[in-house]
């Protein structure tokens, strides 16, 4: 053909690799993604035979890490990310800084500079984005308090890399690599401040102007009645607000693209914006794990099989058992713990980036780059197993551990409803499990109408707000028996769970009704078919959606309290 068609041919290999390789994983019981990621060593540079251009697949995985951080926004509101900043914060600026180290320590030993090791040890410590989204998604609880947490600790992460990338060149003469050129020269103390600066004026416009200007934008278009106009408004929004946020605020694509879907969430088109916008989210995140694979020199692990386990024991062991611990320490459950340990326990984009930019700066060997390059893609691979063994693993702990068990039933203040309780809280009242959008409306609406409600909430943080206004709140897992007692499940009227986790409210209604066997139960949950399993299960109410939910709910609850 006399027309280049690089791009063409790079899409057609990696589709249809990825789509043969994923189809035979799935029937090996194996996840899909690690075809993927061996469809992408295929049509590397490392193996014979046809080879993908390198610039064009790393391109189209941005895209994609583009669409998914967009699809996160649109179900992530800022309210869910400040609900969660007293965790998120600490834990991710202190894991990364104990992962940093661990990197370090491991450099020196094998005699590099301390400048090849910190660089090393801030590439191990950053995790995936695109990872996480997948592995939550696939669970079904990206929308729960764990997704939430391990979401605003990747936020936290990211927004902690932008900053080292910017101050890594000026502090590359420091570390003993190339000195700053004169237009990086400037003084560290002005290029901080300009940074954050920066990221402060994108975020402040978003916030400010983006939460009324893309919802009107969206609406405009709306109703012109055209689906493919619709479509393409939300992605035009999604790649271009990233694209404005890297080239004029020097914020990454992917927060970019993250803070676009949490001011379009404002609208009420979200829902449809986050549908239109899943199969391209889904098709271009198949294309980041094929540009992974792609990344590795396979050599790498027969050259350097001891150091390869030293980055695998700091990634998935160190990164994970640091997270477990942290989240621990500030009290909240063991399978809050080991859920966000998962989610850290691999390495990805950023990781890249780092390795990249410090092989450019003189800082870290080419070794150094094939070890995270190797590291990320056994550890991506390894990710959905370690997900698959939080219920084993909390199993094995509770059953084996007398710490664990004293952690899991330690004595905390929100744990349990405060001494001065009024009776009237403790008997026929409602247990509501759950406090976001939904819970709030009828929260309130139970409230000025005098009829006592308890909260049971996994948020600490909310739960000590609900205590500040005067509310009546539990704080622990609803799935967990222990919860629901200390609520005073066992002399409830009602028991209405307006969280949208469809995975723990069989157990909740199963646990509620062996300790109040007569008790009403009112359910909310997002779609049809977990609706019609839990009517035949024998759940008393169940509405779907949460706008049916939340005018439904609220109707059903107030006529069961009205006074004759």
């Amino acid at each position: 053909m006399e027309h280049e068609v690089t791009l063409i041919t790079t899409l057609a290999a990696g589709f249809g690799l990825a789509l043969l390789l994923g189809f035979l994983a799935e029937r090996l019981r194996l996840p899909a993604l690690v075809g993927y990621l061996l469809a992408g060593i295929l049509i590397g540079p490392a193996t014979p035979g046809f080879v993908a251009d390198m610039q064009i697949a790393a391109q189209l995985s941005e895209i994609g890490v583009m669409l998914l951080m967009f699809g996160v926004g649109l179900h992530f509101s800022l309210a869910d990310l400040l609900a969660v900043k007293k965790i998120a914060v600490p834990g991710a600026v202190v894991q990364m800084g104990l992962a940093t180290l661990l990197g370090m320590g491991v450099a020196l030993a094998w005699g590099w500079s301390p400048g090849a090791g910190l660089v090393f040890g801030l590439a191990l410590s950053c995790a995936s984005t695109v990872v996480l989204l997948k592995a939550l998604e696939a669970r079904g609880i990206l929308d729960s308090l764990n997704g939430r947490i391990a979401v605003g600790w990747l936020v936290v992460e990211d927004l902690a890399t932008v900053l080292v990338l910017v101050l890594l060149p000026p502090l590359a003469g420091l570390l003993g690599g190339h000195a700053a050129t004169a237009a990086s020269a400037a003084p560290l103390w002005l290029t901080l401040g300009k940074t954050l600066l920066q990221v402060a004026a994108f975020v402040a416009l978003m916030l400010v102007a983006g939460r009324r200007l893309l919802p009107w934008l969206l609406q405009q278009v709306a109703r012109t009645g055209s689906r493919e106009l619709f479509t393409l408004a939300v992605i035009a929004a999604a790649i271009g607000i990233a694209y404005g946020a890297a080239a004029l605020f020097s914020v990454s694509f992917a927060l970019g693209a993250f803070f676009a879907g949490m001011v379009m969430r404002e609208s009420p088109l979200s829902h449809r914006a986050a549908e239109e916008s899943l199969p391209l989210r889904d098709a271009f995140a198949v294309l980041f794990f094929v540009a992974v694979g792609m990344l590795l020199e396979p050599r790498v692990l027969l050259d350097e099989p001891l150091r390869v386990l030293a980055v695998l024991a700091i990634v998935i062991l160190g990164k994970a058992l640091a997270a477990a611990l942290l989240v621990s320490l500030l009290r909240y459950p063991l399978n809050t713990a080991l859920t966000v340990a998962a989610s850290l326990a691999q390495i990805g984009e950023f990781s890249f980036i780092l390795a990249g930019l410090g092989l450019h700066l003189g800082l870290l060997p080419q070794e150094g780059v094939s070890l995270v390059l190797a590291g990320a893609l056994i550890s991506i691979a390894l990710n959905p197993l370690l997900f698959a063994a939080i219920a084993p693993l909390k199993a094995l702990a509770l059953r084996r551990s007398a710490l664990a068990r004293r952690l899991e039933q330690r004595q905390d203040a929100l744990a349990v409803l405060p001494d001065d309780t009024e009776r009237r809280y403790l008997a026929g009242q409602v247990v509501m499990v759950g406090y976001g959008r939904v819970g709030r409306r009828l929260a309130a609406a139970l409230h000025a109408r005098h009829i006592p409600c308890v909260v049971a909430e996994q948020n600490r943080e909310r739960v000590e707000e609900l205590r500040a206004a005067g509310l009546l709140a539990v704080s622990g897992d609803a799935a967990e028996p222990a919860t629901l007692i200390q609520a005073h499940i066992v002399e409830a009227a009602l028991l209405v769970i307006a969280c949208p986790d469809p995975r723990d409210v069989q157990r909740m209604v199963d646990i509620a009704r062996r300790l109040n066997p007569g008790i009403e139960i009112v359910v909310r949950t997002r779609s049809a078919e977990a609706a019609a399993l839990l009517r035949q299960a024998g759940v008393g109410r169940v509405f779907v959606d949460e706008e049916e939910l939340a005018r439904g709910l609220q109707e059903h609850v107030l006529a069961r309290f009205a006074q004759p």
